[in-house]
């Protein structure tokens, strides 16, 4: 595929993020968000610096973009982040509604380097009883759980997402 020299841009970005958030402590990821060739969102990995498991750059980018934009709707954008997105990245990508991800370093090499997500993918693929962490289902509790799904889905004023 060849790429623009805007695109390149937008990759080198995040490329450059990346780098300088480990020279700042923390890990080797960088994400730029895009619409119609303007950056709105930037994030880089700083889970150790904020003790905060999500703080990934990709998650980092989209809350920045939906803080700028002012929605939850990421549908128009595409994201460029250094790196392949790991699952819990990608599952934010899709729930944003990002329709295109551009990546250089892959989930193999990240892998190399001890950021190996492969046992996620490994235990999303298992059924919920079965998986590592442990999966409770307190049946005696579900019809009180339900009344907030048919609350919502009885509401006429809900923002579908």
């Amino acid at each position: 595929m060849i790429f623009t020299d805007i695109q390149k841009g937008f990759m080198q970005k995040a490329i450059d993020l990346s780098i300088e958030n480990v020279a700042n402590g923390g890990g080797p990821f960088g994400a730029v968000i895009v619409l119609n060739d303007k950056v709105v969102g930037t994030g880089v990995n700083r889970v150790t610096a904020l003790n905060d498991p999500t703080a990934h750059a990709e998650v980092s980018a989209i809350r920045a973009a939906c803080r700028a934009l002012g929605t939850f709707s990421l549908a128009d954008c595409e994201i460029y982040t250094s790196c392949e997105p790991c699952p819990m990245c990608l599952s934010a990508i899709y729930w944003s509604g990002i329709r295109k991800i551009y990546y250089c370093n892959t989930k193999t090499e990240a892998a190399a380097i001890d950021f190996d997500d492969d046992f996620i993918y490994q235990e999303l693929a298992k059924p919920a009883t079965a998986r590592t962490v442990e999966a409770i289902p307190m049946e005696e509790l579900h019809d009180d759980a339900l009344k907030a799904f048919r609350a919502w889905e009885l509401n006429p004023a809900k923002t579908a997402y």
